[in-house]
This record gives C-alpha cells, sequence and structure tokens, in this order.
C-alpha cells in the first residue's frame, strides 16, 4: 500500500482482525512497561554479576528511561508521517533485538548500550500504541479499548516486580531480558499481520530530524536536572544542567511555535479540552508515583509489615484497575468523560489523604480497602481522559496526542519520584507522610481541573 497516498479513515477493523491486532498491540505495550521495572528487583545481582558498585548498577534502570523519554515525541510525530504501523512494528523489532543483546551483554557498558536501544524500542511502541486502538475500534468503542490499553499498563506493572523475583529464582539476570525476546517474535508476527495501515496524510510533509534532537536535548537535560537535583548531586552541576535545558529549551520551544506539525504539538495544545486533559494527566501520575514510592517505606517503617507483606497489600492498588479501567471505558460512553475523570480523581484523592491519615495500628482490612479506593480512582480516571486526549486530536495528528499521553505520563512518574526522594533529603523522619499527603493534594488538584472540562466542547468522536 502506498503510505503516502490519502486515505479516507474508517471506523475501526472488522472482528476477529481487531481481536488479534489489539493482542498484538496490549503484548507489545506488556512488554515495554514490564521492562521498566523489571530490572529493579535484580540490582544487587546484576552489579555483584557484572562487577560494579550498587550505585553504578542503577543506571540499568536510568538508561531505558531517559532513551523513553528522549525519543518518545519524536516517535509519534514521525507515526504521524509514515504511519503508525510501521513504527510499531519497527519498535517491536528494536526491542525484541536489544532484548537478546540485553541477555546475551558480556560486560556493563555493552549492558548499559542495549538496555538503551531497548529503551528506544519501547519508546517507539508507545509513542503510537493509543494512535493504533484509534484506528482498531469503531468510535463508539474507542473508550473501552482505552480502558483495556489501562489495564495491561496496571496488570504488567504488578506482574513486573513478581516476574523478576521467579525468574532469579531459578536462574541468573540475563533471563530478565531473554524472557522477553519470545513474546517479542509474537507480537511481532501478529502486528505484522493483523495490525491496520492507518491513513496518512504525508504531501508537503517530512520530519525535521534537527526538531528530534533538540527535543531530545530538551527532556534528557530536564530529566537529568530533575534527577540530580532531588539525589543531591553537586549544585553547580545542577545548574549547569539547568541552564542548559533552559537554554536549548528556548530556542526549541521558539521554533515549535513556528512549525506547522511541530515534534512538541503546541497545535494540540492550542486545543482546550487537550491541553485541560494533558494537566490533569501529569496530576494523576504525579500523586499515582508519590504514592507508589512512599508506600513501601510508610507500611514498613510506620507500621512494621516486611518486603513480602508490603508486596501483598499493595496489589490491591493495581489490581482493582484491572477491574475498574475497562468499566470506566464503557461508562465514558454514556457519561461525560470529565465528571467520571473528576470523580475519579475525588475518590483517589481521598484514599490517599486517608492512607496518610491511619491510625497508629491499623487493620489489615483499614488498609486494603484505602488502597482499593485509591484503585478505583485511578482506574476510574484514566480510561475517560485518555480518550479524550486521543478523539479531540484530529485524524492525521493521532501519533502526536499519544506521544503528549505518554509524555505526560512520563513527567508525572519521573516528577512524582524525584519529589520523594527530594522529601527524605529535607523531612526524613517525616518524608512518607508528607509524601502521602502531597500525593492527595495533587490528586485533588488534578479532580479540579478535570471539572473544568464540562464547560468545555467534546471531541465529536465522544460526543453521545
Amino acid at each position: 500500500m502506498n503510505h503516502c497516498a490519502k486515505i479516507e479513515p474508517t471506523d475501526g477493523i472488522p472482528m476477529p482482525q481487531r481481536l488479534w491486532a489489539i493482542l498484538a498491540v496490549t503484548c507489545g505495550v506488556a512488554l515495554s512497561v514490564m521492562n521498566g521495572a523489571i530490572v529493579n528487583v535484580a540490582l544487587p545481582t546484576l552489579a555483584e554479576g557484572l562487577g560494579v558498585s550498587p550505585a553504578d548498577s542503577i543506571w540499568t534502570v536510568n538508561a531505558y528511561q531517559l532513551a523513553v523519554m528522549v525519543s518518545l515525541l519524536s516517535f509519534s510525530a514521525l507515526g504521524d508521517t509514515v504511519g503508525y504501523r510501521r513504527i510499531y512494528v519497527g519498535g517491536l523489532v528494536l526491542f525484541t533485538l536489544s532484548s537478546a543483546a540485553c541477555a546475551l551483554s558480556g560486560s556493563f557498558a555493552m549492558l548499559i548500550v542495549s538496555r538503551m536501544a531497548q529503551g528506544l524500542g519501547a519508546a517507539a511502541i508507545t509513542s503510537v500504541n493509543t494512535s493504533l486502538i484509534r484506528t482498531i475500534y469503531p468510535r463508539v468503542q474507542l473508550a473501552f479499548g482505552l480502558g483495556i490499553n489501562a489495564t495491561v499498563v496496571a496488570v504488567s506493572s504488578v506482574i513486573g516486580p513478581t516476574a523478576a523475583a521467579a525468574v532469579l529464582s531459578v536462574g541468573d539476570w540475563p533471563w530478565l531480558f531473554a524472557m522477553s525476546v519470545p513474546v517479542g517474535v509474537a507480537a511481532l508476527a501478529l502486528g505484522s499481520r493483523f495490525l491496520p495501515d492507518n491513513p496518512v496524510r504525508t504531501a508537503g510533509r517530512r520530519f525535521e530530524w534537527r526538531d528530534g534532537a533538540m527535543n531530545a536535548l530538551t527532556f534528557g537535560l530536564l530529566i537529568l536536572s530533575i534527577e540530580g537535583f532531588s539525589h543531591g548531586v553537586d549544585p553547580r552541576i545542577v545548574g549547569l544542567t539547568a541552564a542548559g535545558c533552559l537554554v536549548v529549551g528556548f530556542f526549541f520551544v521558539r521554533g515549535q511555535l513556528r512549525a506547522r506539525y511541530p515534534v512538541l504539538p503546541f497545535d494540540l495544545l492550542r486545543i482546550p479540552i487537550f491541553a485541560v486533559s494533558v494537566c490533569t494527566s501529569i496530576c494523576s501520575f504525579m500523586a499515582h508515583t508519590l504514592a507508589m514510592v512512599a508506600l513501601p517505606f510508610y507500611l514498613q517503617h510506620a507500621f512494621g509489615y516486611d518486603d513480602v507483606q508490603t508486596g501483598l497489600l499493595m496489589t490491591a492498588w493495581p489490581a482493582v484497575i484491572m477491574v475498574v479501567a475497562p468499566l470506566s471505558g464503557l461508562l465514558a460512553a454514556r457519561m461525560h468523560p470529565g465528571i467520571l475523570g473528576g470523580a475519579g480523581l475525588f475518590a483517589m484523592a481521598a484514599g490517599l489523604f486517608l492512607l496518610a491519615w491511619l491510625p497508629d495500628a491499623p487493620t489489615v482490612g483499614g488498609i486494603v480497602w484505602r488502597l482499593v479506593l485509591c484503585g478505583a480512582g485511578f482506574g476510574l480516571f484514566q480510561s475517560p481522559n485518555n480518550s479524550i486526549m486521543i478523539a479531540s486530536a484530529p485524524a492525521d495528528r493521532s501519533g502526536s496526542a499519544s506521544g503528549m499521553l505518554g509524555t505526560a505520563r512520563l513527567l508525572g512518574q519521573t516528577t512524582g519520584a524525584a519529589l520523594v526522594a527530594l522529601l527524605f533529603h529535607l523531612v526524613p523522619d517525616g518524608a512518607t507522610h508528607a509524601a502521602m499527603t502531597l500525593a492527595g493534594g495533587f490528586a485533588l488538584t488534578g479532580a479540579a481541573i478535570s471539572m473544568t472540562r464540562l464547560s468545555l466542547r467534546l471531541p465529536d468522536q465522544l460526543k453521545r
């Protein structure tokens, strides 16, 4: 098929092709999410096996996350130009090959390079996955499709550490990466056969590689500045990276404001309901990450649970998302997404404040129902919010909308984790309580912002 031709968009693809196509997408998304956290459990083993310090071993996590962050928007913009299917399949190829390279790494340097390549593959996958869902599902079922996607993300985030612990109980750390290879091959086979060729309009349009490089430099310096500040790096170094981010970012943003098809999609951010949904998403993921990073310390240090008990308790949060997110997608076809999103974040905020102010000797049931309230609220929010972000973008800008969805999530997660680290430096004795309270504040702010969407025009694709 000629991808440069103007093709009229269709309203989803027929069954059973739709089932195989969504399976291809969810397999890739699950791999990218799991591999973002799967190494955490293995850091001590990995450091010992490769003869590096525990501090240096953390680069196996940072290299992956940084590669995703600096390339996500560029891949999404490229998807708008050459087609989302091509970017997704190409990302799967790179991810699968680099997973094999990680498993075969004989040195720490080779592992870091392979992890960066793996992160680039993950960025390509996640940059267009929601754009593909828009082409796979009929418009009336878009929220349901995005609910499935949110469920897969939640389940993968739970399974990752558990799967890592299971693998390490019978094998060495290379098997953590090797197990991704057969799943990647299966997803690649499904994607190559069943994913639809989405309509693209490329007449007179090309991807600007200079803009991609400046985007990578801007976001790379931003993340390094946040991480350095929160971890007590020499202030002079943090100041240099922050200054570099401001200088490069100034010229990057100035150029993007003039671009017809910008990598950083200011054209989409001028759509009021899209911009509001981006802000709401950032608030939600800041709250989510603040809580999920602080909870293990909170439960173990304040209430005396061990690591196994803590892990089992915390499973209540993502487990309920598995149930609520698809239901929320169905409800979004019958209720205003702004109401669902606001109600979800209000519930999440209530759960977080209740966790922050637990009694001195809480029961297991008392902790679990609060976690369930948080998870239910977060699950209720995600599908409608994502639906608004994707549906409010023009069809030929779906890739950029998908990229902004992923970028909002990553910015929220990175900032939330950095804030926890900062609180441990500022108030070591009360850091976890402060983190839970701050998380509740961000969720409450997101709920208030979400409710402002009731006065804004809904995308035609979501009108009932």
